[in-house]
């Protein structure tokens, strides 16, 4: 059976309110305490100071993700967004096309164009410009799965502290999803952090990322 910390921290987590009053400091723990005890129906099972102790206790544990929320969003103030239009996205099949990547991958690297491959078990997405469409279906013809045109290519470029400050990815993501924006595909690369989503979600994106 779950201890009386853990089921006071588990409906903590799932009341993002209450955590931002936690943040604040503006809760009177005794009212909290009891609400928790009735709601959980644990009135019986534990007393309401063992549940303001772990009220506590998790506040303690907001103080510390706040402090590392403020490296985040500094490590997202000093970083740069680079957005490119009219990409698409192609799912292809993995079998018997790693040739034709490879061939398509040096004739656009060559005009120094956008190319990007991800491979997985047993596709391999492939992002480029639209402008290479044509090609694209003739390289691998029945061979493409799926794919997604009206794209753009967002790459937010961020300082080397990127990678030793945890939660900086979880918290982007986090930004996407609370303003219903849809990633088509996502990858990194050291600092750079690359996200492809619609074309039309490209303003709204820079409205909440305001880098």
């Amino acid at each position: 059976m779950p201890s009386t910390t853990e089921l006071t921290h588990a409906y903590l987590s799932k009341h993002p309110s209450i955590k931002d009053c936690l943040k604040q400091g503006i809760v009177n723990y005794s009212k909290l305490s009891r609400k928790i005890a009735k709601e959980l129906d644990i009135e019986k099972q534990t007393s309401i100071e063992a549940i303001l102790i772990a009220c506590r206790r998790y506040e303690d544990k907001l103080q510390k993700d706040q402090q590392l929320e403020k490296e985040i969003m500094d490590i997202l103030q000093h970083s740069e967004l680079e957005i490119k239009n009219k990409i698409v996205v192609a799912i292809i099949d993995k079998q018997h096309s790693m040739r034709s990547v490879i061939e398509l991958e040096k004739r656009i690297r060559g005009a120094a164009d956008t190319f990007y491959a991800i491979e997985g078990t047993k596709v391999i997405t492939i992002i480029i410009s639209e402008k290479y469409l044509d090609e694209l279906n003739t390289y691998f013809d029945r061979a493409i799965k799926n794919s997604t045109k009206n794209l753009a290519m967002i790459t937010i470029k961020s300082p080397k502290n990127l990678e030793t400050t945890p939660g900086v990815l979880s918290y982007i993501y986090s930004l996407f999803g609370e303003h219903g924006i849809n990633i088509v595909e996502t990858m990194s690369c050291w600092t750079d952090t690359i996200f492809v989503i619609s074309k039309d979600d490209i303003s709204d994106v820079m409205n909440f990322l305001h880098l």
